[in-house]
């Protein structure tokens, strides 16, 4: 069955049920806090509304929070603007919260240094153990992406996914790695391991999902976003909702002739794995120019963002620092699928090939 988009809109798909987003501004006590902690507040606020929150969510839908913020030199001061940014997204009403890709640190991958390799933290280190006690304080789930040591000389790109009672749920460890002029990333990061499925899901790697207190979600980082095989794969182990913690930015060389392109592309194939897939999928990326002596540093262009199943726009930010808060709905997942039903017309049958790099003749 084939619907166009205004049938669609008139009767098959659900209003979409999502809350302005809100820049933070000087007139609020959090914001007022925020702008100590990072001193880069913007006075304007498009939609002049005040959030006081957004309900409960109900019949298994929740609120997703995404945090958008640059990060400064000083660590501690990082940890706190992103802890009361997390207060205020759980006071607006998001139950599921995710950071951006390595939140508590400027992105060291500029260059190759061992001594960046000092950044790096185990599971159980200060950073997630903070995030799980605030986890538990306020009931909400926290994606905590961190730069893991996981042994002497063995480090990963990875994402703690903290439970709402602070539990340590799992983690996943970028699949993916990059090499290229400034993300350096080769250099620092070991891959997450493969996991035949036939077997348990190890509790460290692999792709995978996590049933939170409020549903069950999947996690990947940045480069990832690049592959659709990732998103496929944890959408067929049930993710209602796929979240990119990511660091994305532009070279400032580059930014007049392929800045808007490179955007709307990050934008584009991260759209299209949520209409392939009929799930949510969620961006979040930092912002702020970070410097890098010897290089002309990063300009990162924020714009994370929720896309819902039909690849629409729930809700984006632009590249000042914000706050987003919006509701994942299964029953809309459930709705797509039914009109789209991509899955069921899969050809397992006939994909073997996609094992291979690359189909020589």
């Amino acid at each position: 069955m084939s619907l166009s988009p205004t049938e669609r809109e008139a009767g098959r798909l659900h209003r979409i049920e999502s809350w302005p987003t809100r820049k933070l501004t000087r007139g609020s006590r959090s914001s007022k806090r925020l702008a100590e902690l990072w001193g880069n507040v913007s006075d304007d606020n498009s939609n002049g509304e005040d959030m006081k929150g957004v309900g409960e969510a109900h019949d298994g839908a929740f609120n997703v929070g995404l945090i958008q913020l640059p990060v400064g030199a000083d660590r501690e001061a990082a940890l706190a603007a992103h802890e009361e940014a997390i207060r205020e997204a759980a006071g607006r009403g998001a139950q599921v919260i995710c950071l951006q890709e390595m939140f508590d640190s400027p992105y060291f991958c500029k260059i190759t240094e061992a001594e960046r390799f000092d950044l790096a933290e185990p599971m159980d280190g200060p950073t997630v153990t903070r995030m799980q006690r605030l986890a538990a304080e306020l009931g909400v789930v926290v994606i905590v992406p961190i730069f893991e040591r996981r042994a002497a000389g063995l480090y990963h790109n990875s994402a703690a996914v903290v439970d709402a009672d602070g539990s340590l749920l799992g983690v996943y460890r970028k699949m993916h790695i990059p090499d290229d002029p400034l993300y350096h990333e080769k250099y620092y990061f070991t891959p997450g391991e493969v996991f035949p499925q036939e077997t348990e899901v190890d509790a460290r790697g692999g792709f995978r999902t996590f049933d939170t207190r409020f549903g069950r979600i999947g996690v990947l980082i940045c480069w990832d976003q690049w592959y659709p095989e990732a998103a496929r794969i944890t959408a067929l182990m049930g993710a209602k909702i796929l979240f990119y913690p990511t660091a994305i930015g532009w070279h400032p060389a580059e930014k007049e002739e392929w800045g808007a392109s490179q955007s709307d592309a990050w934008r584009t194939i991260q759209r299209s794995h949520a209409i392939a897939n009929g799930v949510y999928v969620a961006a979040v990326n930092r912002v702020g120019f970070e410097p890098e002596p010897g290089t002309e540093g990063i300009e990162f262009f924020g714009h994370s963002f929720l896309a819902d199943p039909f690849g629409r726009i729930v809700v984006e930010a632009g590249t000042d620092p914000e706050i987003l808060v919006a509701r994942v709905d299964p029953a809309r997942i459930e709705d797509t699928r039914r009109n789209w039903p991509f899955l069921r017309d899969l050809r397992i049958d006939a994909y073997s090939p996609i094992l291979k790099r690359y189909l020589d003749r």
